[in-house]
């Protein structure tokens, strides 16, 4: 499944503050979680990013790590072509 993230800091984000959530990456990583993209951007949210998880409990169960470092909120992402099927 595909998940768009946005993200907005809790923390100031330090050298060490990003060093930290790389490393829940890296867990996240050894559990299924595929990083497509991730863009800091301006405006409301700080970054948002693109990501493929097993399912949404497996793509919770990453972000709630991440908790202590930002807020998210979390869109589900169909493919557009599979989106028109349903239309059918």
């Amino acid at each position: 499944m595909l998940f768009v993230v946005l993200v907005k800091f809790k923390k100031k984000p330090t050298k060490e503050v990003l060093a930290e959530s790389d490393k829940l990456f890296e867990k996240a990583a050894e559990e299924g979680l595929k990083i497509h993209a991730v863009y800091y951007t301006l405006g409301r949210y700080d970054a948002v990013g693109i990501f493929e998880h097993k399912d949404e409990k497996a793509a919770m169960k990453s972000l709630l790590r991440l908790f202590d470092i930002d807020s998210t909120e979390t869109l589900v992402a169909v493919p557009r072509e599979e989106a028109r099927k349903l239309l059918d």
